[in-house]
């Protein structure tokens, strides 16, 4: 069974890797249109690069940090750098969530202590339940207030000029600029699939896409999950059947998503799943799924406790880092947090199963958090117009419970994807499998809900894929080769 991070494009990896390291030496030269001095020495994180400077000349001297994004690993800076911009904006217009004017950094406290910066930081096992649910109730208060912002459609936020101060989408800023659902939703896994796996850039859904339904971004999830098992040309695959089962599986996703089944799952509405027609499911009262065609809510793929930052009080002083944020269907929002444990589920260093059963066991904490922070939040005014109809704990209990969180954590993770479709959701979907299956024989079980046309596609697909991945290349795709080659997965 599937139970780890799939592999990425190692070859494209490491060349990325090269020509970031020559970027970043050149950024090191870049100066201020103002004389200027290096307070502190560069930070380079995931995705971007920090300068602590001060400006000379200005009263008073004040410290200002500049943060780029880091040429080669970001792949739409522009795209990136202002939807993050209006997003942090908007937060800070319409909610208390501290959003800092400037940053700055102190020492983790949730993780295990390690002197190994090459040792994945993980939540120390050892903190009091008392300190961990004070934290985590400051973090429950953050997603509770984001839970009540709502936006017309799914996509990435912008700010734009508006001709007399009016209103966009309902979202009105003031004065002569609003913020509007005009970009699209630029995910973490986007940026991946380029960086990391050589996927191009005409395939992905155009600039200026933005989605009215919740099922209509699944749909778009679902090729995106295609298109990555069709262009990464290295490492995508171990053998012919460990490729029929990636197949196989994104197919029977992309179907479901298309009959907007995705979107009920686990919820009130959902009579199409095994789990639904079991006796445990037949009998209990879920709560009702949410509006798939309008108040989506805010998700945001870098949100986690990581940039949630403390005083030595305790107190949240700052939530930084909100790229990769967008307007998403609200089923993302009311799953529990994924980084609870800090380090990724396919990426946990003893393996998913292992995770599952930690997580699990701290989701008491969490649940007691939030129920808290729920209990502080005032009612009437603006806020109850976008309140849900069930406390946000209960959304978040029934998403473990029904496997909802799977369904949300797979649909955003390609590299994840086979080991969520396969352990968490092909049985809720559909049933048991026969006793003993194989993981090499996966593929065969559901190899009958493919249509003819993908069925006949199948073996060859397998034989292309084995036979390309003899030859470590980066492929240079020319557009309209590109969109030929993934038109023979998505049968358009």
């Amino acid at each position: 069974m599937y139970d780890g991070q799939e592999e990425l494009d190692n070859l494209v990896w490491d060349k990325n890797d090269e020509d970031s390291d020559k970027s970043l030496k050149q950024m090191r030269l870049k100066r201020f249109g103002i004389p200027a001095t290096l307070v502190s020495p560069l930070v380079v994180g995931g995705f971007n690069i920090l300068y602590r400077v001060r400006l000379d000349g200005v009263s008073p001297r004040p410290d200002v940090m500049v943060r780029l994004p880091c040429p080669n690993l970001v792949q739409f800076p522009v795209e990136k750098t202002l939807q993050e911009a209006a997003t942090a904006n908007y937060i800070a217009n319409n909610t208390s969530i501290p959003v800092p004017q400037h940053f700055f950094y102190v020492s983790a406290r949730l993780t295990t202590p390690n002197d190994d910066p090459s040792v994945a930081h993980v939540l120390n096992p050892d903190l009091p339940e008392a300190t961990l649910e004070d934290l985590w109730g400051k973090a429950a208060s953050c997603l509770l207030q984001l839970s009540r912002l709502t936006f017309p459609r799914i996509g990435g936020l912008v700010e734009v000029e508006v001709e007399g101060g009016g209103k966009v989408d309902d979202m009105e800023k003031g004065n002569n600029s609003s913020y509007a659902i005009a970009g699209r939703p630029l995910t973490h896994n986007m940026t991946d699939m380029v960086r990391l796996a050589n996927v191009p850039r005409s395939v992905l859904p155009p600039a200026g896409t933005t989605y009215g339904t919740a099922d209509a971004w699944y749909a778009a999830l679902a090729d995106m999950h295609l298109a990555q098992l069709a262009f990464q040309h290295n490492d995508a695959v171990e053998s012919p059947d460990d490729c029929r089962n990636k197949f196989v599986a994104r197919q029977v996703f992309r179907c479901l998503a298309r009959q907007g089944r995705l979107s009920s799952f686990g919820f009130a509405e959902d009579d199409w799943s095994a789990q639904s027609r079991s006796v445990s499911g037949r009998f209990r009262k879920l709560a009702p799924a949410p509006d798939g065609s309008g108040a989506f809510r805010l998700w945001g793929d870098d949100l986690r406790a990581g940039n949630m930052l403390l005083s030595e009080a305790d107190d949240l002083v700052a939530v930084i880092d909100w790229e990769f944020a967008y307007a998403a269907p609200t089923q993302f929002a009311l799953d529990p947090p994924w980084w609870l444990l800090l380090e990724l589920a396919e990426t946990w260093p003893s393996g998913v199963d292992d995770w599952t059963r930690i997580y699990e066991g701290r989701l008491k904490t969490w649940f007691a958090a939030m129920e808290r922070a729920e209990g502080m939040v005032p009612n009437g005014g603006a806020n109850q117009l976008a309140a849900l109809p069930v406390p946000l704990s209960t959304y978040m209990r029934e998403s473990w419970e029904t496997g909802r969180f799977w369904l949300s954590y797979g649909a955003r993770k390609s590299w994840a994807f086979d080991m969520v479709y396969w352990k968490f959701l092909d049985e809720r979907f559909f049933g048991e499998r026969v006793a003993g299956v194989l993981k090499q024989d996966l593929w065969k079980t559901r190899l009958h809900m493919l249509t003819d046309e993908e069925r006949a596609a199948l073996e060859p697909f397998v034989e292309r894929k084995m036979r390309e991945s003899k030859d470590r290349i980066i492929v240079d795709w020319d557009d309209v080769e590109a969109k030929r080659r993934l038109s023979e997965v998505l049968f358009e």
